[in-house]
């Protein structure tokens, strides 16, 4: 990261797209582009872009996934152009499957969420599964929460303090980030069916990697955390036998999906439901990799006063809430990227060895 044109921390979509495409081509790579109806600023195309390294039908995958949040999507994929430039050599039966930025829409008009305003890591609800409910906390702050006004200074700090005392701090951020299903302008909302992007992506799993036994995925966050900081959050929880072994093979950053236990919570309808009801025949082995950025409620108010713009404001021109959250989500700091890029390689090639197993595993390339 000494040049600037070496840094692989885009500055804006369209770069980071441009980028991958040209490094997928350079490797050999098989490209797929799920074309999506939304566009980008100035009528930008947008489309989920997927690398296929290895063999095309694959029965080990590494699933390595960036930008399901939109604009946390710079971080994973500055890990996915890292990892582009030197990749392990793999096995004959296995492939490294990049799939960048989930949410394009997201990404380029600097959002956390879709065209519909939705948090699609609350979207992949089961067939089962009703897309309504709201927790009864939720209900109540949703005022506060979601204001119908432009971006302004209007004590949100102090009221959301007073509501932690009232509520306690974890029964409170479980309430608001788990995901609600009757806010449609509010934050952290999944959704009223399967959005376009997931239904395309889960087709394309389904159909790609339908030879699949062995799946480990890597979906990249940022926001959650101390700064510079990853947690890995899995399912489960210390004794069961898929989160002891995710503890074994990466480590005790390792942490559950859990308000009391993390700095995570419980959710609905999370791309990992996805990445399973797609691949009902392979064992997955789903890790969130989540870096820390700034303290909790200035992540939110950053989501707050973004989301005001966007319903209340002129949502489709520049604002200082678009540079707020892009501060909430990708630090422009040398060494909390540098940090990123370190564990990002790191946390890839031990999902490598994970999902090749019973293969052998050169690390390096």
């Amino acid at each position: 990261m000494s040049e600037p044109d070496s840094n692989p921390f885009s500055q804006d979509y369209a770069t980071a797209r441009s980028r991958f495409i040209e490094k997928a081509t350079k490797i050999g790579a098989k490209r797929f582009e799920l074309q999506l109806s939304a566009t980008g600023p100035d009528n930008l195309p947008l489309s989920i872009d997927i690398a296929l390294i290895g063999n095309p039908n694959p029965t080990q995958v590494l699933l390595h996934c960036s930008g399901i949040h939109g604009v946390e999507g710079f971080a994973g994929s500055a890990i996915q152009l890292d990892l582009m430039d030197k990749l392990p050599t793999l096995p004959d039966q296995a492939a490294i499957v990049f799939v960048h930025v989930l949410n394009p829409f997201g990404m380029s008009w600097i959002r956390r969420v879709n065209e519909s305003n939705v948090d699609l890591n609350r979207n992949f609800l089961a067939e089962t599964e009703s897309y309504s409910g709201v927790p009864e906390a939720y209900t109540a702050l949703n005022p506060m929460l979601n204001p119908e006004s432009k971006p302004g200074f209007d004590f949100f700090l102090l009221r959301t303090l007073g509501s932690i005392r009232k509520h306690g701090y974890n029964s409170l951020k479980q309430a608001i980030v788990g995901g609600q299903y009757g806010f449609q302008n509010g934050l952290f909302y999944g959704g009223s069916k399967l959005e376009e992007g997931p239904s395309k992506y889960k087709q394309w799993l389904s159909e790609t990697l339908s030879g699949a036994q062995s799946v480990v995925a890597v979906d990249i966050h940022s926001g959650l955390g101390k700064y510079g900081e990853d947690t890995l959050l899995v399912e489960g929880g210390p004794g069961d036998a898929l989160y002891d072994e995710l503890h074994e093979n990466f480590g005790p950053r390792v942490a559950p999906w859990d308000p009391e236990e993390s700095v995570a919570y419980a959710i609905r309808g999370g791309h990992s439901s996805g990445v399973s009801q797609a691949l009902p025949n392979a064992k997955v082995h789903f890790v969130t990799q989540e870096f820390g950025t700034l303290a909790p409620l200035k992540v939110l108010h950053a989501l707050r006063e973004e989301n005001r713009w966007h319903h209340w404001g002129e949502g489709h021109t520049h604002h200082r809430s678009k540079t707020k959250i892009l501060g909430a989500f990708r630090p422009n700091s040398k060494k909390w990227q540098t940090a990123v890029l370190g564990r990002g390689r790191e946390v890839a090639l031990q999902a490598c060895r994970l999902a090749f197993a019973n293969s052998d595993l050169a690390t390096s390339g």
